[in-house]
């Protein structure tokens, strides 16, 4: 990986409609069944992702941080198609790190779903200083999408 690279994309095609899929992706509350990373650990009772200008809270967890709390500010969202955040420290504005779902019909039971992790909208120096990006791996990335196919097929 280049220091010039600011995004990491992994796509795969799972077995779901991708109104099955974006119905558990707008669920915060199934979160932590997708996270690759491992650091998701609950949804704080947050409501289904329902536009752009959604915040929902989690609660997380890594050997660096600790336990802390993130605000998601929903920055996409087409029903069955796309659903993006910005994270941000809880009680804090979005400094510029961005995760969007995409999510391509390719009949009624398969869907091509793309994960983007998006650092290039982070130009706040003292968070260039404190966050080391990427913070999460390519590797995790796909993690994930092999967790959602999971958890999407009841597995």
């Amino acid at each position: 990986m280049s220091n010039e690279q600011s995004t990491i994309t992994v796509s795969r095609v799972i077995d779901a409609s991708a109104g099955d899929i974006f119905h558990l992706l707008s669920n915060p509350e199934r979160h932590h069944e997708l996270d690759g990373s491992g650091m998701v650990v609950s949804d704080e009772k947050t409501d289904r992702i329902a536009a752009v200008g959604d915040v929902f809270t989690m609660n997380m967890s890594n050997a660096k941080m600790g336990d802390y709390k993130t605000e998601n500010h929903v920055t996409g969202f087409s029903h069955n198609q796309l659903l993006a955040w910005q994270t941000a420290p809880a009680g804090t504005e979005p400094k510029g790190w961005e995760w969007m779902w995409e999510l391509d019909s390719m009949g009624p039971d398969s869907t091509e779903v793309t994960l983007t992790y998006d650092w290039s909208k982070v130009t706040d120096k003292d968070t260039l200083k404190k966050v080391s990006f990427p913070m999460i791996s390519k590797d995790e990335l796909e993690g994930s999408l092999n967790k959602l196919a999971a958890a999407v097929s009841g597995s």
